[in-house]
């Protein structure tokens, strides 16, 4: 099924096409170096939205198991380690003494944070490459796919939960009725769920539509969250605005009789989403006409570099680089290569356009003059880690919101610039 005939929160009919991104491979499908000549699977990436809602989404095409044995790990990034360690104060809070449960604990980083200041934790995740991971910091971990029926087996073995957290993780859930049912059957009566995911207005107004993969069925307005809630009895309480990933919201929810207080920034952020278009129309129309001028202005950038004689690579393999790569076709004959810290990724080819990833040290041998940084939600982290880069002549090219060279030929100062452009 390439489009949804009625939204996966809300369940209003007929979401909204508005970016019809052609056939991708699944975005963190990465390719070994022996099946490069061999082709591979890809689905639909039709972007549609919930005008009743606002939540942006996209057909569950992701293949039975894939998720099984899984690439990403927040602890590449040096920002996550100091992200999650507040976190996991703040749910030590919430718990009071009660049980923290991960769903999604990927390689463990929040959860190992939890156990540091004493809670008493345990993860959910179907990767077991990752849960290997996560025992290795300590961490609990049972491996399998979390569902209604699960969450009872769960609550059984663990008893009731006093907090149940999901962080980037709620946006890859296919049936989110299934999933909030069982967080229904697990979560104490006074407990709290708490989700971290990218906020859809952001999405909107910084044309971050390379958030949109199969793996990230939907991208969530906070009024998206709202009316699912509301079917399963919990209230949104709460919510703490984040600048990771483009700009995202940690949103609290508690059972109706529990909710007794909500904080004013919950009504602030629906006048703001309103007030941003989510429910419109045209505010998606535009967004499309938008990237389709980004994609324009990036692929002539590029040339006119190629066409300069400079050498290329990419900075970072994220999913999000790579609906960006295929949707705008930018391959092997564009960027020589793309880096990543990621040593799960290194050696292997990214999706679709099968580019070739090496490790970051790979910079200092090949000397490239310009990378496209993929990974653009963490560039003020990779711009200080690659200060060699720069003093060596290096340059940077920030594809979203707008592409832009920095520093821009004129030697103009380049974090300024790159913070304007990124919005950080």
């Amino acid at each position: 099924m390439a489009f949804l005939s009625r939204c996966r929160a809300c369940l209003a009919p007929d979401p909204y096409l508005f970016l019809p991104m052609g056939d991708h491979p699944p975005a963190n499908g990465f390719v070994r170096a022996e099946d490069v000549a061999k082709g591979q699977p890809a689905y639909p990436l039709n972007s549609q939205a919930c005008l009743e809602c606002g939540l942006i989404q996209v057909a569950d095409q992701v293949p039975e198991g894939f998720f099984e044995h899984y690439l990403y790990v927040p602890s590449s990034a040096t920002l996550m380690h100091s992200h999650f360690a507040e976190l996991a104060a703040v749910l030590k809070q919430e718990a009071g003494g009660g049980l923290i449960v991960d769903i999604g604990c990927n390689d463990g980083l929040l959860l190992s944070a939890c156990n540091d200041i004493g809670c008493t934790t345990v993860g959910v995740d179907p990767a077991a490459n990752l849960a290997k991971i996560a025992c290795s910091r300590g961490v609990e971990v049972e491996i399998g796919y979390f569902t209604a029926a699960a969450a009872l087996g769960l609550a059984d073995k663990h008893g009731p939960a006093k907090v149940i957290v999901t962080t980037n993780t709620f946006n890859h859930i296919g049936d989110l009725h299934n999933f909030m049912k069982g967080i229904a059957n697990w979560l104490a009566d006074d407990g709290v769920f708490v989700i971290e995911v990218p906020w859809a207005k952001d999405l909107l107004e910084k044309n971050e539509f390379d958030t949109i993969y199969h793996e990230h069925v939907s991208e969530f307005s906070l009024l998206s969250l709202v009316r699912l809630g509301a079917f399963f009895d919990l209230a949104v309480t709460d919510i703490h605005r984040l600048g990771v990933h483009g700009g995202s919201m940690r949103v609290f929810m508690k059972r109706s009789p529990a909710a007794a207080e909500t904080k004013p920034i919950v009504a602030e952020m629906l006048a703001e989403e309103r007030e941003a278009g989510v429910l419109s129309e045209e505010s998606y129309r535009a967004f499309s006409g938008r990237i389709a001028e980004i994609r324009e202005d990036l692929t002539a950038m590029l040339a006119e570099l190629k066409a300069e004689g400079l050498k290329l690579a990419g900075y970072g393999a994220p999913a999000k680089g790579n609906t960006l790569l295929n949707y705008f076709g930018i391959g092997p004959e564009t960027l020589d290569y793309l880096v990543d810290r990621n040593p799960l990724k290194q050696g292997l080819y990214s999706p679709g356009m099968k580019i070739p990833i090496r490790a970051p040290e790979a910079l200092a041998d090949d000397r490239p003059d310009v990378l496209l940084v993929l990974a653009w939600n963490f560039f003020e982290e990779i711009y200080q880690q690659q200060a060699g880069f720069l003093a060596d002549g290096g340059r940077f090219l920030v594809p979203l919101p707008r592409p832009v060279l920095i520093p821009d030929v004129a030697g103009a100062e380049a974090m300024p610039a790159a913070k304007a452009v990124t919005g950080m």
